[in-house]
């Protein structure tokens, strides 16, 4: 790798990294460099770059993030062979029309600039596999977007949307979906009709007090982050998930939770720590796969007997509960390592606390 002195003595290389070498500015004749296929220039103090940039024809990969720029070369449509275009955490405040022109772009980040908005030209990029928006302060989405046909990550997070377009429910590849830290009161009803491929969904740390039916859809559906919402009930068709194995829905409004939630027999975390619960439901007992449950903070005066059938649970949080007695099933639980009863409002302690500690269980009281 040629030091930033030097690194135009050799001009056939195909990769050049210059990350955190300080740079203010990319040095003359580096255009000369035309078998150029990658140029990393992260974490650098450039505040523009230069237009021979975009003479760079074969370049594949192009990533200047963690810089200073405010400003694109208007032209960046010559860059007709890039695939991957870093350009996070800059000053970005726009892009140029160019920038929706570069038919083969597979990677897109553009997070943690201050973008007011986001051109439909966005939708003219149908190869996108990969596109990062987060941190730039949208507060609308261009329906275009749906164009988008190949997107697999789609990543929208700490923004300012209030409603999501309906043409999000046309990427019909998307396994991953970020939402976290927007201003989402509620989710478009078919916005899961048509995404089979979802594996990941994380919306935590919005208004949302409800979900879709639609929902029950996302049969691929591996993780789910719903916590630091105002969620008051979820539908029936959650138990519709089975490939679900996390369920995160800490911190929300929930009074009870749907039989249907029995049917997630793939389930291995559960957390629930901080809503109004005062019951769970029978059905809790058929997760044989869950290893971790977590009620901290509700209101529950009881556990079904059927809580012991959870045959793989280790961790069990019950700390700041209502609990004034404990089902002797509990004793039953052959995998249980960690048993939290704290802050309770237990008459008695039953006489098979002692033999699960015996059994290397750790007890808090």
């Amino acid at each position: 790798m040629p030091s930033p002195e030097n690194w135009l003595e050799t001009t056939d290389q195909e990769k050049i990294f210059l990350d955190d070498c300080q740079l203010t500015e990319i040095p003359a004749g580096f255009s000369q460099t035309g078998d150029l296929e990658e140029l990393h220039l992260d974490n650098n103090r450039l505040e523009s770059l230069p237009d021979e940039l975009v003479g760079l024809t074969n370049l594949k990969v192009l990533s200047v993030a963690g810089n200073r720029l405010s400003v694109l070369p208007a032209n960046f449509d010559r860059l007709q062979n890039l695939e991957v275009l870093r350009l996070h955490g800059n000053k970005l405040a726009a892009f140029p029309v160019s920038l929706w022109q570069l038919a083969k772009l597979r990677k897109l980040y553009l997070g943690d600039n201050p973008v007011a908005e986001i051109s439909a030209g966005l939708g003219n990029l149908a190869g996108l596999t990969e596109l990062y928006l987060y941190g730039t302060g949208i507060t609308v989405l261009p329906e275009a977007i749906g164009n988008l046909g190949s997107l697999e990550i789609l990543d929208l997070g700490h923004n300012r949307l209030e409603k999501l377009p309906a043409g999000l429910a046309d990427l019909t590849a998307l396994r991953f979906l970020y939402l976290s830290d927007n201003r989402l009161g509620a989710l478009p009803a078919s916005l899961f009709d048509n995404l089979p491929e979802l594996r990941y969904f994380n919306a935590t740390d919005n208004t949302l007090t409800g979900l879709p039916a639609s929902f029950g859809n996302l049969s691929k559906l591996v993780e789910l982050r719903l916590y630091n919402n105002h969620l008051e009930t979820l539908p029936e068709t959650v138990g519709h998930m089975t490939a679900l194995k996390e369920l995160h829905l800490m911190n929300n409004r929930l009074t009870a939770l749907p039989a249907s939630i029995g049917h997630l027999q793939s389930l291995k975390e559960l957390y629930l720590l901080n809503n109004p619960l005062e019951s769970l439901p029978e059905t809790i007992g058929h997760l044989k796969n869950l290893t971790r449950l977590d009620l901290r903070n509700n209101r529950l005066k009881a556990l079904p007997d059927t809580i012991g059938g959870l045959v793989n649970l280790t961790h069990l949080d019950l700390r700041a509960n209502r609990l004034t007695i404990l089902p002797d099933y509990l004793a039953a639980l052959p995998r249980l390592e960690k048993l939290d009863l704290r802050w309770n409002k237990l008459a008695f302690l039953p006489g098979w606390l002692d033999r699960l500690e015996k059994s290397g269980c750790t007890v808090y009281l």
